[in-house]
């Protein structure tokens, strides 16, 4: 199944497109292929070669040089293959009217065992309540509601030194290995707008960009609105952030307690048209109050910066956020995200992070297209030209014939006394319905 996915996306091409190439020896495609394949032959490169069963025509030094190369884009790489994918098969499944969305998360990468990996630092994990050596995986990923394509992302150490376990070795800053290292020291806020241009620049088209509160910030919104892009994001409830809202710049708490809720069994308790304003620069909004199903005397807010769409459809596209969710449980608990790779070097965890995204694109692709039933192609039509055949008028004599079946069955009738029951029941139905059993006979 890989060997048809890597062929059918010419990830050769998008690999050589992305400075992935090799004067002399083995071929970097070939390379790829084994790295990518380890994960469905359930086992590691360790024990492949440890049980005489690597036959491949190169050693584990190769594979350890080829995922520490500086000079590969990974950015590009997934950037360039979600945008082929989308072009070739997913475009080709749905209307033009269908909304494709860009969606920003992160999650946890722990490295808790080695305090020697570059530009290792002490992240709070939020979900766990404590504090954990590893990065931040920044994931961009595309949707159409129904397939999840991870497009690109970037390790996050932390722009604070004093956090910083370890520094990064000092590169060229013509290399692409410099510029990764460069991003994964600057916030969040700044590297998803750099994300977002890749996926641009690589072809991938949506009309919004999704986040949650973590990244909901005014300049982040006005970025990314620039950009040709709306906002649809969790607004976090805090007095720092303010909205002007009635010619005075107010906290969205504030703005609530203005303002009268809608009753009854409503999808929202109240929406409010604000602006969004950051060092001179205002975008035009649009904040959402909805129940909070966990807590219902309190209530969540989201942002929109599109005020063309009703909140209702607001709130269904926001819904399909939570395909990232479903991304991260995927990577971290089937495709080994943080256990396969235990590489001290910052390059070699990126690469890794590449291939992993690149394993759940063929599982996304392979879901799509075995759920789906317009990939069937001419089997497709020929099921419903098949259903289409049987008419109103057959059905209704396959239905007699049933009747007429069970009477001779259980009554023990013969074939006159049949003819005559079934004469007897003809003269009794109206004059259309008599037409059409003469039709069946």
């Amino acid at each position: 199944m890989h060997h048809k996915f890597l062929k059918n996306y010419k990830v050769a091409s998008v690999l050589k497109s992305s400075n992935v190439y090799k004067q002399k020896g083995v071929l970097t495609t070939a390379l790829f292929q084994y790295i990518f394949k380890l994960i469905f032959l359930n086992r590691s490169m360790y024990m492949t070669m440890l049980t005489e069963k690597h036959t491949e025509g190169f050693g584990k030094d190769t594979i350890y040089r080829f995922l520490n190369f500086i000079s590969v884009n990974w950015i590009r790489f997934t950037s360039l293959l979600s945008a082929r994918i989308v072009a070739t098969t997913i475009e080709k499944l749905t209307n033009e009217d269908r909304v494709n969305v860009l969606i920003l998360d992160d999650m946890m990468f722990e490295r808790n065992s080695s305090k020697k990996v570059e530009l290792l630092s002490k992240m709070y994990d939020h979900a766990k309540k404590s504090y954990k050596l590893g990065f931040r995986l920044l994931t961009l990923g595309w949707s159409d509601g129904n397939t999840f394509l991870p497009v690109n992302r970037c390790l996050l150490s932390s722009e604070n030194r004093k956090n910083r376990i370890v520094d990064a070795k000092s590169l060229n800053k013509r290399t692409a290995g410099y510029c990764r290292r460069r991003l994964a020291q600057t916030k969040a806020t700044s590297d998803l707008l750099e994300l977002i241009d890749q996926a641009k620049k690589a072809g991938l088209s949506a009309s919004y960009v999704l986040f949650d509160s973590w990244f909901c910030f005014p300049a982040s919104i006005i970025q990314i609105k620039k950009r040709a892009l709306d906002v649809i994001a969790m607004v976090k409830k805090t007095p720092k952030m303010h909205f002007l809202y009635n010619g005075k710049m107010q906290p969205i708490t504030e703005i609530y307690k203005q303002n009268r809720k809608r009753r009854g069994c409503s999808k929202y308790l109240l929406s409010v048209e604000v602006t969004v304003v950051k060092n001179d620069e205002t975008v035009p909004a649009k904040i959402i109050y909805v129940r909070n199903k966990n807590k219902k005397k309190d209530y969540l807010a989201l942002i929109t910066t599109d005020m063309s769409i009703s909140e209702e459809e607001t709130l269904r596209i926001y819904g399909k956020r939570w395909n990232i969710e479903v991304f991260f449980k995927v990577c971290k608990s089937y495709l080994k995200l943080g256990k396969e790779c235990n590489s001290l070097s910052y390059d070699a965890m990126t690469a890794h992070a590449a291939v992993v995204f690149t394993r759940y694109m063929m599982l996304a692709v392979e879901n799509r297209q075995a759920l789906d039933n317009r990939t069937l192609g001419e089997i497709f039509y020929l099921l419903t030209d098949e259903l289409a055949d049987i008419t109103w008028t057959q059905a209704l004599q396959m239905l007699m014939q049933t009747f007429i079946n069970a009477i001779s069955d259980k009554l023990s009738l013969s074939a006159d006394q049949i003819e005559e029951l079934m004469d007897a029941f003809l003269t009794t139905l109206p004059n259309r319905l008599k037409e059409r059993f003469a039709l069946c006979a």
